[in-house]
Order: structure tokens, then C-alpha cells, then sequence
């Protein structure tokens, strides 16, 4: 688990500023990042905030009404006393790799088609973690998501994929919310594999309240695991919180898979920002005779999702091409029966036998191959145990 903050580094000037701009603009900032982008220090640009600079531009609006509000060193030493700390582009632990892919690739696509994400298709400019180093956890994620209103199928599923993807010691991202997300990360946690909880409120809160005590887990489970948010101390959960939190579950990831969604699920929106931001969007089918997966259905059928049904199916599609081969492993699991594995000329010659006593050339001439091959492949056949011979004639094993 990272240090915990030095006094010295809680107050120090650019940590400050982070905070500041934590506090002022809440989530993704498109004018924030392109001042960052254009080289501008983060501590000129939080002053040009407090001081209403004409060059800070949309942030002018963008921070209005909060510029006033300095409670950064309030905000660092309420989050250090929660166990908590500020997350920010100069620390090693940002995790820069995963988030310089997901908005790069919005960055790529908007040259196309315009702005691919809309607004909120930035990264965040800080975070405020629990537990281990965003980093390192997210080098290897994959986001599992779905419906608080979980069934027993959904349960079952959920627990298969992330104990395979944990055998593998895929990072399984989650929102933290009842049903699919809660079963999701306790499977991590009970396998022995990291998890990240992306939460929808200041990192002192716990939302749903029920999973206060797997969220002191997640958070305690030394550097495997961590709860994050882009959401300073004393943030109350919204639903429009939880719409940008998906953009970060679906950034942190290489995929994303919901394993039951319903028609109007916000499930379904972590999905699409998945799609959005280039990374692989997934769905497992369940019963078409009730609504559960219904959401999960139509972007099947759309092609806005690859069906999966495994963890190696999930494997193949988010690992290096040629890593994985799902069907070599199902046919290591399901090994074709005898007569299955048979040749289309073998299987000819097969079908010509019977349970009674038949000569060589009436089993090829039904065959419709020559008698010498036919002989050959009855011998084949009779070493696999499929026939045997009765003097002359052959007939089948059993």
C-alpha cells in the first residue's frame, strides 16, 4: 500500500492546488485538461481560478459559483483521517497507462466524428483513493457489471467469470452497488484477486450504506485492492454522479462485461462508454423468458456487445491476439465422443455396419468407396473399438 502522507507533502503547494480544483470543478473538465494539455502549471491554473484570469477561458463558467470555496486543506486532512488521499497526474500511482488509452482514443476518433464521448469523455484530474495504487491495480482490469436486482443466475454467472478471470489475476472494476457489482467483488476478494471499487461519492462515504463493511475490505486488503472516486470529502451520491462514475470503471479497464442488464439498466451506460472510449464491450446472455438480460439481448443483436459466456471467452477478446483460444479449451474440456471424432469417410464407412454381420463389399458398396479402402478403414475403425470382425464379415462393437 502507498505511504501515507507526510505533513509536509498534505500542505504543499501543488497538492493544495490539486485539491482546489477537486473542490471547484467537479468530474471530467474538457477546458481543465486542454489548459493541462497546452503546458500550464496546475498551481497558475488554480490562481487563475481564485484571481478570474481571462486566460483560464471555459473555466471561467465552469467554476462560478465554487471558486470561492477553498477547503483544500480541509479536504486533504479530512480524507487522511479517513484512511484516504489525494490521487493527481504528478503522483506515480495515477494510473496515466489505462487513461491515456481511453481518452487518447476518444481524442483519435473525435478528429473523425466529432467529439466521440461528448463532454464528460475527459479523464479526471484527480482522485481520492483507499487502499492500494490505482497503477498497479489497473494494469490488468477488466470491469464486471450489471443489475442490483441480481437472480440466482446472475449470481452464478458472476461468480464463474470472475473466479476464472481470477485464476488469471485479472483486476475486476466494479461500481460498488448491490447485486451483480457486490458479487463481483467479493468473488475477487474470496479468490485472492485485486479489486477496485470506482465510488460515486467523497472517499469518506460509502453508497450503497449496506456495503460500508466490503468496502473497509476492499480498502484494507493491503495494496490489492482500493475504493476510488473523482469526488472530494463530504460528496454526496447523485445519479448523475454515477453516470460519470461509469465513464471511469469503463476507462480503468481493457473490457467490460454485463452479465445481466435489463432494458433500462444503468449497467448498460458503463457498456456504451466501453465502446466509446475503444476498449472491448461485452454481454452474457440469460433467459429470454424474462426481462433480466433484456438490455443485454439488444446490444447483443445490435453488435454493440460480444456475446461471452466464459472467462476464457473474456480472455480472448481482451488479452494479445493468439493468448488465449477459448474453443482449443472447450474442446480440451469436451473431447468428442468416439463416432464425433470421426472422418466424413470414416463416418460413411461407419454407417454402412450394423449390429449385424456384414461382407466387406456390401459395406463398401453402401459406403460407395472401393473394398481396399473400405478394408482400410474397418481395421481403423475395429482398433478404436467401433466394429469388430466375424470371420469375413464386420459388424458393430457392442
Amino acid at each position: 500500500m502507498p505511504e501515507r502522507i507526510t505533513i509536509n507533502d498534505r500542505w504543499s503547494a501543488r497538492r493544495h492546488a490539486w485539491a482546489y480544483l477537486s473542490r471547484v470543478i467537479e468530474g471530467p473538465s474538457a477546458p481543465l485538461q486542454q489548459l493541462l494539455a497546452e503546458g500550464r502549471d496546475v498551481e497558475a491554473i488554480a490562481y487563475g481560478v481564485k484571481r478570474r484570469e481571462p486566460w483560464i477561458g471555459p473555466l471561467l463558467g465552469q467554476t462560478a459559483t465554487r471558486y470561492r470555496t477553498d477547503s483544500a486543506a480541509e479536504d486533504l486532512l479530512t480524507a487522511d483521517r479517513n484512511g484516504a488521499r489525494l490521487v493527481t497526474p504528478d503522483d506515480a500511482e495515477w494510473p496515466s497507462e489505462p487513461l491515456d488509452r481511453a481518452f487518447g482514443f476518444v481524442d483519435a476518433a473525435s478528429d473523425h466524428v466529432g467529439r466521440a464521448g461528448g463532454r464528460d469523455a475527459v479523464a479526471p484530474h484527480a482522485l481520492w483513493a483507499r487502499g492500494g495504487a490505482p497503477a498497479e491495480l489497473a494494469q490488468r482490469a477488466v470491469a464486471v457489471v450489471g443489475t442490483r436486482a441480481i437472480t440466482r443466475y446472475g449470481w452464478e454467472v458472476t461468480r464463474m467469470l470472475v473466479e476464472g478471470l481470477a485464476a488469471s489475476r485479472w483486476t475486476i472494476v466494479s461500481g460498488g452497488a448491490l447485486g451483480v457489482d457486490t458479487v463481483a467483488h467479493e468473488t475477487a476478494l474470496a479468490n485472492g484477486t485485486p479489486t477496485i471499487v470506482v465510488a460515486a461519492c467523497g472517499p469518506e462515504r460509502t453508497y450503497p450504506a449496506r456495503n460500508a463493511a466490503l468496502f473497509d475490505r476492499i480498502a484494507g486488503d493491503g495494496a490489492r485492492s482500493a475504493v476510488i472516486s473523482e469526488y472530494p470529502p463530504g460528496v454526496h451520491p447523485a445519479r448523475h454522479r454515477f453516470l460519470t462514475r461509469n465513464r471511469l470503471v469503463a476507462a480503468l479497464s481493457g473490457g467490460t462485461v454485463v452479465v445481466e442488464a435489463a432494458w433500462r439498466s444503468g449497467a448498460l451506460n458503463t457498456l456504451t462508454w466501453a465502446a466509446r472510449l475503444g476498449s472491448v464491450a461485452m454481454a452474457v446472455p440469460g433467459p429470454v423468458t424474462g426481462h433480466g438480460s433484456l438490455g443485454c439481448h439488444e446490444r447483443i443483436r445490435n453488435g454493440d456487445a460480444q456475446l461471452v459466456t466464459s472467462a476464457e471467452q473474456i480472455r480472448e477478446l481482451i488479452e494479445p491476439l493468439g493468448t488465449v483460444d477459448a474453443q482449443a479449451q472447450y474442446e480440451f474440456a469436451f473431447p468428442p465422443d468416439r463416432i464425433q471424432a470421426l472422418s466424413r469417410t470414416e463416418l460413411k464407412v461407419f454407417d454402412a455396419t450394423s449390429s449385424e454381420s456384414r461382407v466387406t463389399e456390401d459395406v463398401a458398396a453402401e459406403a460407395g468407396i472401393t473394398v481396399s479402402l473400405a478394408v482400410h478403414i474397418l481395421v481403423d475403425l475395429q482398433q478404436k473399438g467401433l466394429v469388430q470382425r466375424d470371420g469375413v464379415s464386420w459388424r458393430r462393437s457392442g
